[in-house]
């Protein structure tokens, strides 16, 4: 990271040169004559941008001359946007009028599309997420932060620190995390750890729920979650900030973040450093689930310039996760949790001593656990080219990834991957010509990962590369919106022959290219091999009325197989599984196609998605068993699945229905409903195995999610935003899974009820001292297993004496967060 800080401090240097502009653009915020304290005023594709003050006036210094769309936006009012010329040395004043919002289908999203565009010109289904409604739920980690208010959005999760994106149904290498724009590259194959993004930082996120490979390419045939991260605006040549603190019951999570920023002449820069510590989580049934706590520090940085010509920015992050490993073993009378002392040959799971009470309470970290390590660095450019424009994302990011699993010697690390990858995006938009936008691309990556200093190999040291272009166009035809586009992809694969043999010195095993004697084992040969695609969409929105839209899309996806999938053979410590690949897997290609329809009524909002994606080559992992019908057990105590390829299908709908009576504004019902439905086209399997192999694995099942909430109208002088909500959770029973060889069971329906309460605390000048959120999820302490938490099936015995089986989900749990601005 040496030369990482002596780059950001000569670009510091640099940057501390910039001239001083002397342009200035002033002016107030006001509603029917009364101002509008706090809204935000910002240059549209710069970062220049100030908070209005409590009597609503706004100031914008050191712009440089030029033409400029100056955007104004307030929470409840409709966001407005002017043009206005800026000339040297001069002062612009402006007097903007806000309306009260009708709907959001002006917020502006980036993510999916080529460049900023209204929700409401999108054909393709995008849900937005704030920072105020991320904070208004409880949060173990940043993707329970938005699948919350997403409905069809969904996560695989391995206690309450790991959670795995799902849309759709589809998850891992097929959802595509970005952060502000760049790739997430972690292990994305692995399902015992998250997404290495710090929750506290992000002041948006944006789903794109269906196939967007036509602007990313591979890995996003299901969809995208752009984060985006917080930056907090201030006046010119100020610091300004905010801090945040975070409590939870039932796992003593404490979370605590601080974040600055700065801007002067043109130059903007931020900082943010963040952690959280918990113990292991519990319920009624299990008690506290050993495994489960977890320690967690993130640093963030900005730094960068705005000119006349555009912007240039750089960004570098830090993320350090150490996370318990759980493994579900227990004592058969007790069903207490035990602990293995013993490396796996002579280790007897029915024979392991109990966990310590004290050992189940505390913040240090147990012996078997994982260390995740992601660092990151790019920078974002933006040219002004004449009436067109420029992006330019360039970046280096690697995933450290260590997993602990010898407990005679805790030092050595059974998984010990690195992953470094350099991604490249570069888009051009041209000037509109007769009303047509258009843009054309390339981005992609290479990347190398490496084993290091393990004793287990699940996937080879390999080098890829990634390359695709494409080209997307967008025209209004009166109340049509049209837009779509193609895109050609190419990823290369290759890896020379890899041979497993023990190291005499530590006796455990080891990675070598050149084996020493003809005891070694090969355990990857050799692979060189390309996969292509083509991917494309078009559709179109039609706007109705003002108030009602009508959507239509088709898609194509593309999505080649990850490493896991092609080259794995070998044991996953953290996982417990031995993962068998396929060298002749064919990439996947999916055909969706999206139905929608909005309506931003007077009282009520409304909409309704249907979708029906069909994939050819679907890939999809299954328990191996030998023609007996026994699991195959290669490493003991450890699962064997090996990765299969079929067709498939999957269809369902999302639909929202929200209350908001105009007479009664204090008062807002949101109603929301998800239905998925995954089916398994392997016709050779279904005739031999029947309905076990009729559906796919992973599929969510149907979900409900009601809330009422209330607001003061007439608040104190020193509060304001304050609000009450009750939340009631509804699960449907999963009946419908991929029961081949037992992979999945059958999962029983639930229902969940949470409250919470927030406000904010304001000083005699009503500028804000801190915001305060109370909730309570889970209020009754329903003991319930969702179908998509891994540790359900983290089970060794055929019955207990409760009629338990596996691990069950966090019961109630209380938290206060308290943020406080400056």
């Amino acid at each position: 990271m040496k030369k990482y800080i002596h780059f950001i401090a000569i670009f510091l240097a640099l940057t501390s040169q910039v001239l001083a502009q002397n342009n200035h653009i002033t002016g107030t915020i006001t509603f029917a004559g009364k101002p509008i304290p706090y809204a935000t005023a910002t240059l549209v594709k710069t970062t220049f941008g100030t908070q209005a003050d409590s009597s609503g006036a706004f100031s914008i210094a050191n712009i440089p001359a030029g033409r400029y769309e100056l955007q104004v936006s307030a929470i409840g009012f409709q966001r407005v946007t002017n043009k206005i010329d800026i000339l040297a040395n001069e002062e612009a004043d402006v007097n903007i009028t806000l309306f009260p919002l009708i709907n959001n289908l002006s917020e502006v999203v980036v993510t999916g599309v080529s460049r900023a565009t209204e929700l409401r010109k999108s054909p393709v289904a995008i849900a937005v997420m704030s920072k105020k409604e991320m904070d208004m739920n409880v949060n173990n980690n940043i993707v329970d932060a938005v699948l919350k208010g997403v409905p069809g959005l969904s996560a695989v999760t391995t206690g309450p620190n790991v959670s795995k994106p799902f849309i759709r149904g589809l998850g891992y290498n097929r959802v595509l995390t970005l952060y502000n724009g760049i790739r997430q590259e972690g292990q994305q194959w692995g399902d015992e750890h998250g997404i290495e993004i710090d929750q506290y930082g992000i002041e948006r996120a944006e789903v794109v729920k269906g196939p967007a490979s036509l602007i990313y390419g591979s890995d996003a045939v299901a969809g995208v979650i752009n984060f985006i991260p917080y930056i907090p605006k201030g006046p010119e040549g100020k610091v300004k900030g905010d801090i945040t603190t975070e409590y939870h019951t039932n796992n003593g999570m404490i979370g605590a973040s601080g974040g600055l920023a700065y801007n002067k002449n043109g130059w903007k820069s931020a900082f943010r450093v963040s952690g959280k510590n918990a113990t292991a989580y519990k319920n009624q049934v299990d008690g506290r689930v050993y495994g489960t706590a977890y320690n967690e520090l993130n640093l963030s940085a900005m730094t960068g310039f705005e000119k006349r010509w555009g912007s240039s920015y750089v960004f570098a992050t830090l993320y350090n996760n150490l996370q318990e490993i759980p493994d579900g073993s227990r004592d058969s009378l007790t069903r207490r949790f035990t602990r293995q002392i013993f490396e796996s040959g002579k280790d007897d799971i029915k024979d392991r001593p109990l966990v310590a009470e004290r050992d189940l309470k505390t913040y240090n970290i147990n012996p078997l656990h994982q260390r995740i390590q992601h660092y990151r660095l790019f920078t974002k450019n933006h040219f002004l080219l004449g009436k067109g424009d420029l992006t330019a994302l360039l970046g280096f990011q690697q995933s450290v990834r260590r997993e602990y699993n010898h407990p005679t010697t805790p030092e050595q690390p059974g998984l010990y991957v690195q992953l470094s990858t350099y991604n490249y995006d570069l888009k051009y938009n041209f000037p509109e010509w007769q009303g047509v936008e258009a843009t054309v691309g390339v981005n992609g990556m290479y990347q190398m990962n490496r084993n290091l200093d393990g004793t287990d190999f699940p996937i080879p040291d390999y080098n890829l590369l990634d390359i695709g272009g494409f080209l997307f166009l967008k025209k209004s035809l009166g109340k049509v919106d049209v837009s779509g586009g193609v895109r050609y992809d190419t990823r290369s694969w290759n890896w020379e022959n890899q041979y497993v043999q023990p190291n005499p010195e530590t006796g455990y095993d080891e990675l070598l290219k050149v084996p020493r004697n003809t005891a070694a084992v090969l355990q990857f040969p050799s692979y060189d091999r390309s996969f292509k695609g083509i991917s494309g969409s078009l559709g179109a929105t039609y706007n109705i009325s003002e108030r009602l839209l009508l959507k239509a899309n088709v898609s194509r996806g593309y999505r080649a197989p990850n490493i896991t999938e092609i080259g794995s053979n070998g044991l996953d410590p953290g996982a417990h599984i031995v993962y068998l690949g396929n060298r002749d897997f064919e990439p996947e290609f999916s055909l969706q196609t999206d139905i929608g329809f909005i309506g931003y009524l007077k009282d009520m909002d409304i909409s309704l998605e249907i979708f029906n994606n069909t994939i050819d080559n679907y890939i999809y992992q299954a328990r191996l068993y030998d023609d007996l019908g026994n699991p195959v057990v290669i490493v003991p105590g450890n699962f064997t699945y090996k990765y299969q390829q079929s067709k498939a299908q999957l269809y369902g709908a999302e639909a929202s229905l929200n209350l908001h009576p105009t007479g009664m504004k204090w008062l807002a019902f949101n109603n929301s409903l998800a239905f998925i439905r995954g089916l398994n086209k392997n016709d050779a399997l279904i005739a031999v195995e029947g309905n076990a192999a009729k559906y796919l694995p992973f599929i969510p099942p149907i979900h409900g999610r009601s809330e009422l909430r209330f607001s003061i109208a007439k608040e104190p002088g020193f509060l304001s935003s304050t609000y009450f909500r009750a939340e009631v959770d509804y699960y449907g029973a999963q009946n419908k899974f991929y029961g081949v060889d037992d992979t999945e069971t059958a999962t029983a329906g639930y229902t969940l009820f949470n409250l919470g309460c927030g406000t904010t605390v304001n000083n005699r000048n009503k500028k804000p001292i801190f915001q305060l959120f109370l909730q309570v999820d889970n209020v009754f302490d329903i003991s319930y297993q969702s179908n998509l938490n891994r540790l359900k099936y983290f089970e060794y015995y055929a019955s207990s004496p409760n009629g338990r089986s596996g691990i069950y989900n966090m019961g109630r749990n209380g938290s206060v967060k308290v943020i406080i601005p400056f």
